[in-house]
């Protein structure tokens, strides 16, 4: 029987790691790198043709980063040319190591001088928000003007990594406004959640949804307000619907996955078992 030595293309390498690493659970990033290394055994190939996923990895996910002393999260949102992204509370800008996910290099930099006023103050708002609502929660705010209209952005990250309880997870949601000072301007929101358990198994929790609603402007206080009331609300009803469904599968799906215990209803000792054996064994000789 003559072996398999077809050779996959280097392109193809490239391709299949770069999926395995943008799709790492939360807080395994590291591991899930490690891994693919090993497998791939091209130090240069991989850091030449997978560099783009470790960067979409870290703004998909929401990475936070150390600029100075606050913390500011590598988005989409907020990225300027090459790797560098914008720190609008701290007015700079700073370079991101998407490998070492370091910050680096800050530099200051302008923000957007006609929204600057609306973010600054949903800013503040937002930030009393997290501390409120999540443990460990980051947010970041930017605010861009098109002529007439200004667009507000915020971003949340918060996580809970229990590598020593085989558990990771995850909460994201992004929310922009787009609206003319003191009419009205279509919210847009997307909440994401995943949550990966691994002891004896592998299972995973991604979860997300859409909101769309709409919002009255005026001052920039009342604006946050409201804002921040809308999506207070919106994720308080995402979150307890995640832990009633989340419920109803512990009674249903999961017990229909496996029994919890066997048809004795007794758990399996299974120390005693081996025991048992091997003296069935001996006597046997």
């Amino acid at each position: 029987m003559s072996e398999y030595t077809e050779q996959i293309p280097d392109h193809e390498k490239v391709r299949i790691v770069s999926n395995f690493i943008k799709n790492a659970p939360p807080g395994e990033f590291n591991e899930v790198f490690n891994d693919v290394r090993v497998l791939l055994g091209n130090d240069q190939l991989l850091k030449e043709g997978a560099s783009s996923a470790f960067s979409e990895y870290n703004t998909e996910q929401f990475t936070p980063a150390k600029v100075g002393d606050d913390l500011i999260l590598v988005t989409a949102a907020g990225k300027l040319e090459g790797s560098r992204f914008i720190d609008p509370r701290g007015k700079r800008s700073f370079k991101y190591d998407h490998l070492r996910k370091e910050a680096s290099d800050p530099q200051p930099a302008s923000t957007d001088s006609k929204a600057e006023s609306y973010r600054a103050n949903l800013d503040k708002a937002m930030q009393a928000y997290v501390k409120q609502h999540y443990p460990e929660g980051v947010v970041t705010v930017y605010g861009t003007s098109s002529g007439a209209n200004i667009k507000l952005t915020v971003c949340i990250e918060d996580h809970k990594f229990s590598p020593r309880n085989f558990w990771n997870g995850r909460w994201r949601s992004e929310w922009s406004v787009n609206f003319t000072p003191g009419g009205s301007g279509e919210v847009k929101g997307i909440l994401r959640v995943q949550v990966h358990y691994y002891e004896d198994g592998n299972v995973q929790l991604v979860s997300n949804k859409e909101v769309k609603e709409s919002l009255k402007t005026g001052s920039e206080d009342s604006t946050s307000k409201d804002f921040v009331k809308l999506i207070e609300q919106a994720e308080n009803e995402y979150q307890t619907a995640l832990g009633e469904n989340y419920k109803t599968m512990s009674q249903t799906t999961f017990k229909a996955l496996r029994r919890q215990l066997p048809v004795t209803r007794t758990k399996v000792d299974w120390n005693k078992i081996a025991a048992y054996n091997i003296g069935t064994e001996l006597k046997t000789k």
